[in-house]
């Protein structure tokens, strides 16, 4: 029973690298390579499988008991929640269009020292002095990287960090809007309502800002019919990496998810660089081993405060 329980948990932790670094490959090579140039329709394709899978393996396959929305305001909590949620992915995709996955990945690494920061400003929780330095090597090494990085585009940069920082947001948010017990939604019925709401949003700014998307997608799929496939199993994969998340937080340790998820960056890191063979420098990778050094520290550093 137990080598089989081991199997499980290691055959999770494969899908969940997999998907993980999956999409974000995907996302590469369809926003950069291959040219399709929709960042924020994209982004709804994306919502739109991940409410579909959620209801289902809520509703259907009772993966997790299905938790109600209980009031006006916790749904507006769950609106705004949505709202940042989808300006993270959004943003995350476009800077991917601009920047190499290897420099999209170190920016995104520095993902503590945005949530300390609005954790300080939100809810005036101060951490140990010894976690804010831990938070210097990260920073360092992201300006490090960026002085480094032969592929560097400012707009692409502006848009990672933007991602990045809209991450830490929501999640100190969630802490503070669904924080008391009768609010508290786990993440995968959060994303079954979040989804549908960030779809809503995306609509309207995927027909302004990307006129005649759908048209231009259908005139794509007559000349190569592999962007349907390429969109629905991209799509796809944005709910596993959600439901791999939760599934992986569930049966392993905090500290297990802490170590595997620094180990994450890296190998999609090594494995981007060897698919699209973007230019690495010597100055770039020191800066992003300094980061992921860093984000170990603060992690030790938020272990031994508790």
């Amino acid at each position: 029973m137990k080598t089989s329980g081991k199997l499980f948990t290691i055959g999770l932790i494969t899908f969940w690298y997999s998907s993980n670094i999956g999409v974000l490959l995907l996302n590469k090579y369809l926003l950069s390579n291959y040219g399709f140039k929709y960042p924020i329709f994209l982004t709804m394709c994306h919502m739109t499988a991940c409410s579909l899978l959620s209801y289902i393996a809520i509703t259907w396959l009772k993966i997790v008991p299905m938790q109600t929305i209980r009031s006006r305001v916790q749904f507006a909590k769950i609106a705004a929640l949505s709202a940042i949620f989808c300006a993270s992915v959004v943003s995350g995709n476009i800077s991917l269009r601009y920047l190499p996955v290897s420099f999209n990945q170190a920016v995104g690494a520095t993902t503590p020292f945005f949530t300390a920061v609005f954790a300080y400003l939100m809810t005036l929780k101060r951490e140990g002095w010894l976690t804010y330095i831990t938070l210097i090597p990260v920073v360092t090494g992201v300006i490090i990287a960026s002085g480094g990085e032969p592929s560097f585009n400012l707009f692409g940069f502006i848009m990672c960090v933007g991602a990045t920082a809209a991450r830490a947001l929501k999640t100190v948010l969630q802490g503070i809007l669904l924080s008391s017990e009768v609010e508290k939604l786990n993440s995968m019925n959060l994303l079954m309502y979040m989804a549908p709401i960030a779809v809503v949003c995306l609509i309207p700014a995927a027909l302004i800002m990307e006129k005649d998307v759908v048209g231009i997608t259908i005139a794509l799929s007559k000349d190569d019919i592999n962007i349907v496939w390429y969109l629905l199993f991209n799509s796809a994969l944005a709910y596993f990496v959600n439901l791999t998340n939760f599934l992986v937080t569930k049966h392993t340790s905090a500290l297990t998810l802490q170590v595997l998820g620094n180990a994450k960056g890296a190998v999609a890191v090594v494995v981007s660089i060897l698919i699209f063979r973007n230019p690495v420098s010597v100055t770039g990778m020191l800066g992003y081993c300094l980061t992921v050094t860093g984000v170990v520290l603060y992690s030790e550093a938020k272990k031994r405060n508790k």
